[in-house]
């Protein structure tokens, strides 16, 4: 990686002018940097104004949200910040993913970017503030880091204006803007200190909590756009997945990382990155549910359980797993409890449909597993009574699903009698999930049980007559599991 154009050793500036947007010097533009070349890189760089953008797919969507979101906060200055770069070691930063809320209500996914809801006659101005492109009469281009010439190109306002269908202003100016505001103020906090700051005075934690509840729960329902963009990302998954099957015998050969590294290159070539931290978990390392170190061994005779998503570029995430016998075919305990899992599954999603309470999906595939852990004898006593204890969690250990869009758990600030003790309606979108998982050394159940984890997960949306699994195109049966894998090794 290259070093910036900067000295090791800048000087402290005299006065905080001299900081903003670049630090001047009194000798020069920056020690090092003679006056010539400062002024040489004024000059000569041709005009790139993109002309006749055409608006991002989702604009029309954006906008329809933005009015629900004035309606139901009227006469109030609303503050959605996308964050900032996050320092991942020393000058290095994490890559940027905007926050949820802004990327919503907007469809940008720029740093430092805000956007501004202001009151204005019957409802409220919307204003994205953005960072400019870098200025090159002050050298902020070349000299920052985070200048276009380090870091590439960005919109220019009036670009970003077209694209987006918000007028855009300059977001070093908010701050001002913001502290000198008045009348009621709400903002989405945790991305954005210096937004933050500006506002201090002018919010309550509890006003600032019910717009992010209220954002929360105004994503449960997808739209035709989000639905598409769901079924982008896991159509990418589906080919991850093959692709991580072509590659197992290399895998053994080397560790988990092998997967994750093959998954995620279809991630990055297909999509915008993975939606979460990819588990490659193996053997029983698929007892621990989010193994995300992806360290340990791949051996031939074991499960792999592989719970991945790819991110669409417009920020929708899939969220699949599935449990694959690394050489192709299960054993007869393994497909035992494989089958058992794939009962629960189909349980709970015949459950989801308009109407439905949320939590009967959940409840329809813990009976189904209850049954199996009484059948096996692991579990004494009725299954009534293993349900109403909950004396099957040892073994299931989690929900059966949660919210799935823009957040791989989406909708998670929403309230408990909207979301978990809510009805399901068309347009939500949800995971199916359920897992069966024996510790390694839990001494509860027999030996060959130990080390054996299972999780089959399938991304379901709600429509008008049931639902319709945007996963279907992987396998999900054991026999049809062992055939797909077959095929893809023989290709």
């Amino acid at each position: 990686m290259s070093e910036e154009l900067t000295p090791e050793h800048p000087e402290t500036p005299e006065s905080p002018e001299e900081t903003e947007p670049i630090k001047q010097r009194k000798n020069g533009l920056y020690p090092g940097v003679s006056d010539e070349l400062a002024e040489n890189m004024k000059s000569g760089w041709a005009d790139t104004e993109l002309h006749n953008l055409q608006p991002i797919p989702q604009a029309g969507r954006t906008a329809e949200r933005r009015a629900a979101l004035s309606a139901r906060f009227p006469g109030e200055r609303l503050v959605i910040p996308a964050g900032n770069l996050k320092t991942r070691s020393n000058d290095t930063e994490y890559a940027f993913r905007p926050s949820t809320e802004y990327a919503y209500l907007t469809g940008d996914g720029t740093q430092d970017g805000v956007l501004v809801l202001e009151p204005a006659d019957e409802g409220h101005r919307a204003t994205i503030y953005l960072l400019p492109r870098s200025d090159r009469e002050n050298g902020e281009f070349w000299l920052d880091g985070q200048g276009e010439l380090w870091v590439g190109r960005r919109h220019s306002l009036t670009e970003a204006e077209q694209l987006l269908g918000i007028p855009a202003e300059d977001v070093r100016e908010l701050p001002a803007t913001l502290t000198g505001a008045t009348g009621p103020v709400r903002n989405v906090r945790g991305h954005d200190a210096g937004i933050e700051a500006a506002l201090a005075d002018k919010v309550t934690a509890e006003r600032d909590e019910e717009l992010r509840v209220y954002l929360s729960e105004a994503r449960a329902v997808k739209d035709e756009f989000e639905i598409g963009e769901l079924q982008k990302a896991v159509d990418s998954t589906v080919r991850g997945f093959e692709d991580v099957v072509r590659i197992l015998d290399k895998a053994e050969a080397t560790s988990e990382r092998y997967i994750e590294g093959t998954f995620f290159l279809r991630a990055r070539v297909e999509g915008n990155d993975i939606g979460y931290g990819s588990i490659c978990a193996a053997g029983p390392h698929a007892t621990t549910l989010h193994w995300v170190r992806n360290d340990g061994d791949v051996r031939s005779g074991e499960l792999l359980l592989l719970d991945a998503g790819v991110e669409t570029h417009s920020l929708y995430t899939a969220d699949v797993t599935r449990t694959l016998p690394i050489d192709g075919r299960f054993n007869e305990l393994q497909r035992k409890i494989y089958d058992a899992v794939y009962e629960a599954q189909e349980a709970g999603i015949a459950a989801v449909k308009p109407g439905a309470a949320y939590r009967d999906f959940h409840d329809a595939s813990q009976r189904v597993l209850a049954e199996k852990l009484v059948e096996w004898g692991l579990v004494e006593g009725s299954v009534e009574r293993v349900l109403e204890l909950g004396l099957q969690r040892r073994w299931t250990l989690h929900g059966t699903g949660h919210m799935l869009g823009l957040d791989v758990h989406d909708c998670a600030a929403a309230r408990t009698e909207a979301y978990v003790n809510g009805t399901l309606e068309p347009g939500m979108c949800l995971t199916v999930e359920p897992g069966l998982y024996f510790q390694a050394d839990d001494l509860t159940v027999p030996a060959e049980y130990r080390g054996i984890g299972v999780r089959i997960e399938d991304d379901i949306i709600v429509t008008a007559d049931g639902n319709r699994n945007l996963s279907a195109a992987l396998p999900r049966s054991s026999d049809e599991v062992e055939a797909w894998m077959a095929s893809l090794k023989q290709a």
